[in-house]
């Protein structure tokens, strides 16, 4: 098994500050970083030691975050969470699939289908009909027994990385899509972008046989062995996670000073120091927050920056340095 990014950028940066990394020899995701002042740290794949347990938690629990955030007066994403058979009845409830898909009547399709608690976008669905909306909702409770059915927004997917009182990595986040040769199936070019993902260092998979790609291409009337034309750019998810191949674009230089400022703000009051706060904004990132419409998607407690490091030597260089200003925090 391949050691995440995140183990291998600590250990070869601690020396730059007198640390060391002891790291869990079998698999790597786990390790123990003691600090020339003789403290301890600890971190386990994305998460390191900086964040308090319990806004840690809360901020893993999309509803629950939502709701302190919506408390706050954060503009949130729309939505409600329902439960599996099985969870209903443990916690004696009706708020199941069918009271879900009631639930998503009354928003108004297209709607998100999300795990709750599940983060780098696994089981995120937009769906337009009740048969995609009972598969989608299936398939988020094969990963959680709590599923989330959200208004679907429109806007570029931003995220905003926040240490303390300072963002150091704002990037918008462009869902998984591939550009038609005129000659090559859309298959065919997911292989090559499997191929260029592995030669440039980054561990993305793309499942080719994710349902979620054949849906989005049905709608399209496109199938997965569809030739698309020349220049053609086609969508293959509604999710913009690294994780599952979405592409990056590096924004941090040109993030208006509200956004940043919103980001810091929300990161305390949620009792964070480090996290991910991931925007919808109807604009971009350097139109000032007062004039553009926008939400906050959710907030994540232990933003991995492995996925962007590994989309180019210049992303790399800067995630060392952003993860030796959060050695530094945590020392």
């Amino acid at each position: 098994m391949k050691k995440p990014l995140v183990s291998i950028l600590l250990k070869k940066i601690a020396p730059k500050i007198g640390a060391q990394v002891n790291l869990e020899p079998k698999y790597g995701w786990a390790g123990q970083i003691v600090f020339k002042n003789g403290r301890k740290r600890y971190f386990r794949a994305s998460s390191v030691d900086l964040n308090p347990v319990g806004s840690s938690d809360i901020a893993k629990d999309k509803d629950f975050a939502a709701y302190f955030m919506g408390k706050m007066r954060y503009p949130v994403v729309t939505g409600e969470t329902f439960f599996s058979d099985e969870w209903a009845e443990t916690v004696g409830s009706n708020r199941n699939i069918d009271t879900a898909y009631a639930y998503a009547q009354r928003l108004g399709f297209p709607v998100i289908v999300k795990p709750n608690s599940k983060s780098q976008g696994v089981g995120v669905v937009k769906v337009y009909t009740k048969r995609d909306f009972y598969r989608a909702f299936r398939a988020a409770l094969k990963k959680d027994r709590v599923a989330l059915v959200q208004e679907a927004l429109l806007g570029r997917d931003y995220r905003i990385v926040v240490l303390d009182d300072k963002v150091i990595s704002a990037y918008e986040r462009i869902p998984l899509n591939i550009i038609g040769d005129g000659r090559s199936t859309i298959a065919k070019l997911l292989v090559r972008k499997q191929k260029f993902f592995k030669k440039s260092g980054r561990d993305t998979l793309i499942k080719t046989d994710d349902f979620r790609i054949a849906m989005k291409l049905a709608r399209r009337g496109l199938t997965i062995g569809s030739v698309p034309k020349k220049g053609e750019r086609i969508f293959l998810l509604d999710n913009a996670n690294l994780s599952t191949g979405g592409d990056s674009k590096d924004v941090t230089g040109s993030i208006h000073r509200s956004f940043a400022t919103l980001a810091i703000r929300l990161t305390k009051d949620m009792g964070l120091r480090f996290c991910g706060v991931d925007l919808i904004i109807v604009g971009t990132i350097g139109d000032d927050a007062s004039t553009v419409k926008y939400w906050v998607l959710e907030i994540n407690a232990a933003p991995g920056l492995d996925h962007y490091g590994a989309i180019g030597k210049k992303q790399k260089k800067l995630v060392e340095s952003l993860y030796l200003t959060v050695l530094k925090a945590m020392e």
